[in-house]
């Protein structure tokens, strides 16, 4: 009984550890923080959308802004190899969660690459994890080594979480009605970047 009681603390302690180790690793990243809503209208260099909190907002579109269109994919279009983003939540035992899994077209390799602070669109702060798919066992679901420039990580993507598929998208996407995740530059007024969900889709990240 003693030994059990002392193996039940160490584990705790262990626990207690890897809690520490990984708030520490949150406080030090930075959040990438996109803007979600869905699109008004586009008038020659200005896009304005309604946030999902139902704001009006403007931004400018720039020669620079890449477009990306988002649509449905399948658990089984995870394959070793693919190259994939993540919103996810950190687990005790040092593994993530899977929020979502977006697989992007081999052209668009490495976009997006690392580690990093997410936050996701009720406010809360997780991570995103964009990389390689190193190892990957299928069992309830999928669990992946996701390979990125100095380091990795181990992805558990449940079952019923939303996959979504990434490819080059352009400007007549941007339809009245159409679903956006924006990345907004560092200047705050133009849009480095956008995913739109094709035919109604929502962009699950």
């Amino acid at each position: 009984m003693h030994k059990k009681l002392l193996l039940g603390s160490a584990l705790g302690l262990l626990l207690s550890a890897a809690v520490l180790a990984q708030a520490a690793e949150m406080a030090e990243m930075k959040v990438v923080k996109p803007m979600r809503g869905t699109v008004d209208s586009v008038q020659s260099d200005t896009l304005t959308f309604t946030s999902r909190s139902g704001q009006k907002q403007s931004i400018q579109l720039t020669e620079k802004t890449a477009l990306r269109a988002v649509s449905k994919a399948k658990l089984d279009d995870i394959a070793a190899n693919s190259f994939v983003g993540s919103a996810a939540t950190p687990q005790p035992d040092g593994t993530l969660k899977a929020l979502e899994v977006t697989v992007f077209e081999a052209s668009l390799k490495g976009t997006g690459e690392g580690h990093y602070g997410w936050e996701n669109a009720d406010g809360s702060t997780g991570t995103m994890t964009n990389g390689t798919v190193g190892s990957l066992k299928q069992a309830n679901g999928r669990t992946l080594t996701v390979q990125y420039q100095g380091g990795e990580k181990q992805l558990v993507v449940p079952e019923d979480v939303p996959i979504a598929y990434v490819e080059p998208g352009d400007l007549s996407q941007l339809v009245t009605g159409a679903k956006i995740v924006l990345f907004p530059a560092a200047d705050g007024k133009s849009a480095a970047g956008i995913a739109v969900g094709k035919d109604g889709f929502t962009p699950p990240m």
